[in-house]
C-alpha cells in the first residue's frame, strides 16, 4: 500500500493540472481572448466559468476597466513662440480586444497613446496664443484632443473616453519675468494714482482757499456797508436830536465833558470859574429846561 501512495499523489496532481487546464473563469472586469493553436477563435467572452481543450486552447486576459494615463507636465510652444507647460491626463479602455492584441499584444499601450496625444497637443497649442491656451480655448482644446485621439487610437482597438487638461502654466523662468513686469506695472499705476490724487488735492485746496478769500472779502464788504449804514443812521439821529433841541444837546455834551474831565483824580485843571465850561454849574440858562 505504501508503494502506491506516490502513484496516487502523482495521479491527483495530474488530475488537478488537467482540471486547471480545462476550466477557466472570465471576470466581468476582464477582456478575454480564446486561442486555438495560436489562432484567435473567440473574443470578449461573457463572464463566468468556461471550458477549454487542454494544451490546444490558451487564454489571454486584459484589464477591461477604464485606465488612466497621467502624462505629467509637458512643454509646448504657442503661436507667439512662447512656451507653456501643460499637465494633462487621458482616460481610455480597450474597445476591440482582437485588434488590441494584434496591434499591441503585450506592448506598452500608454506609450503609443502618449505619443498620439503629444502630437495633437503640440499642433493645437501651436495654433493659439498664450492667452487663448491658458483660459480662452481650454475646453475647445480638450474636445478636439479627445475626438482626434479616439480616432487614431481606434486603429489599435482602444477607445479614448476623455482627455483632460489639469493646468496650463508658464515656465518658471517666464513666470518670474511676468510677475516682475506685473509688479512694476502695478507700482507704476499706484504712483500715477498717487500723483493724480496729490494734484487733485492741491486743486481742491486752491479752490477752497479761493472760496475762503472770497467769503471773507464779501463778509468784510458787507460789514463795512452795515457799519457805514449804522454810522449814517446814528449821525442822522444825532442831527435830528440836535435840530429838535439845541440847548439840551449843549447841556448833554457839557455833562459828557464833565464826566471825562473831572473826578478821575489824575488831572489838574486850572480854569476861571466864570468860563463857559462851568456855565451849567451856576444856573440853567434863561429859557432852558
Amino acid at each position: 500500500m505504501s508503494n502506491r501512495l506516490p502513484i496516487i499523489g502523482a495521479l491527483l496532481l495530474l488530475a488537478l493540472a488537467l482540471l486547471n487546464a480545462t476550466f477557466y473563469t472570465v471576470d466581468q472586469r476582464e477582456r478575454v481572448l480564446l486561442f486555438r493553436l495560436g489562432e484567435v477563435v473567440a473574443a470578449d467572452l461573457p463572464p463566468g466559468l468556461k471550458l477549454k481543450t487542454p494544451f490546444i486552447n490558451t487564454v489571454v486576459k486584459y484589464d477591461g476597466r477604464i485606465q488612466t494615463l497621467d502624462r505629467g507636465p509637458v512643454r509646448y510652444q504657442t503661436s507667439e513662440l512662447k512656451n507653456v507647460v501643460v499637465d494633462s491626463f487621458v482616460k481610455w479602455r480597450i474597445a476591440d480586444t482582437r485588434r488590441f492584441f494584434v496591434a499591441v499584444g503585450s506592448g506598452d499601450v500608454n506609450t503609443r497613446l502618449a505619443q498620439i496625444v503629444n502630437d495633437l497637443s503640440r499642433n493645437e497649442f501651436g495654433k493659439r496664443t498664450v492667452q487663448a491656451a491658458v483660459s480662452g480655448d481650454r475646453h475647445e482644446i480638450m474636445d478636439i484632443l479627445r475626438q482626434r485621439a479616439n480616432e487614431r487610437a481606434a486603429e489599435f482597438g482602444v477607445e479614448v473616453i476623455d482627455v483632460r487638461i489639469k493646468r496650463v502654466d508658464l515656465p518658471t523662468e517666464v513666470s518670474s519675468s511676468v510677475f516682475s513686469r506685473m509688479e512694476a506695472e502695478r507700482k507704476r499705476v499706484a504712483a500715477e494714482l498717487r500723483a493724480k490724487g496729490a494734484e487733485e488735492g492741491e486743486r481742491i485746496r486752491a479752490q477752497t482757499d479761493k472760496e475762503r478769500t472770497l467769503l471773507l472779502a464779501n463778509a468784510q464788504r458787507d460789514a463795512q456797508r452795515v457799519r457805514g449804514e449804522g454810522d449814517a443812521d446814528a449821525a442822522a439821529r444825532y442831527a435830528a436830536a440836535i435840530g429838535s433841541d439845541g440847548e439840551f444837546f449843549d447841556f448833554y455834551r457839557s455833562l459828557e465833558a464833565y464826566r471825562h474831565s473831572l473826578g478821575t483824580g489824575r488831572d489838574l485843571l486850572v480854569l476861571d470859574p466864570g468860563s463857559a465850561f462851568f456855565r451849567y454849574f451856576d444856573a440853567a440858562p434863561a429859557g432852558g429846561r
